[in-house]
């Protein structure tokens, strides 16, 4: 069956539902106490996670639509990033807020001094670029720069998973998955990873 426009206008519909059913649960979990007696360190997790994981499956949607030959999904890839780049501000805020007090100065230092602050601040200052420059209208004025910056795509999907790596003290299962996950997403982008990173210098050469 094809999808057809009234279809993927559903699927957005159902992206919002799931999404929003997540940041309810995490209010419910916050105000109910179900991060248990350390709630900054599961609240940061949590959103930390459904920023990955939100990623990830952004990430999906094109090789996705590619196998089923259902090209309107394609359409749904924004909104899916979106809510990753809405997640990893709540992560960001959440640490920042909850840690840090809404200290600039304590931020800056902390970004500077821990590597997983520093690979996590690039992969957010990225998600903020590919957020604020996703419309249409953007997209035609920057023309062929658009689709050179939201390339920067595959570098947040290296660094989320090494950020998540480096901020955990014991757990080492988890992170190796989604570096795992990141890996395969960019192994079935071969072709386009190395035609962007390999024609500019063949270009300069």
């Amino acid at each position: 069956m094809r999808l057809t426009l009234k279809h993927i206008f559903w699927v957005k519909v159902a992206i919002h539902l799931v999404s929003l059913t997540f940041v309810a649960d995490l209010v419910w979990q916050t105000l109910q106490g179900g991060f248990g007696a350390d709630p900054v360190d599961g609240i940061t997790h949590y959103t930390g996670i459904a920023a990955l994981n939100t990623l990830i499956v952004t990430l999906i949607i094109s090789p996705l639509a590619r196998f089923t030959k259902q090209g309107l999904l394609v359409r749904c890839r924004r909104l899916v990033g979106l809510y990753a780049f809405f997640w990893a501000t709540l992560h960001m805020l959440t640490y920042f807020s909850l840690n840090l007090g809404f200290d600039f100065s304590l931020l800056g230092s902390e970004i500077v001094k821990r590597p997983y602050l520093t690979v996590g601040a690039v992969c957010w200052i990225i998600l903020f670029a590919l957020a604020v420059t996703s419309t249409a209208r953007i997209q035609r004025t920057m023309g062929a720069k658009w689709q050179k910056l939201h390339n920067s795509v595959y570098i947040a999907l290296i660094l989320a998973p090494i950020h998540f790596y480096w901020s955990t003290k014991s757990e080492v299962i988890e992170p190796a998955i989604y570096l795992l996950l990141a890996a395969s997403l960019l192994l079935i982008r071969w072709k386009t990873l190395k035609r962007i990173v390999f024609r500019p210098a063949m270009r300069r050469s």
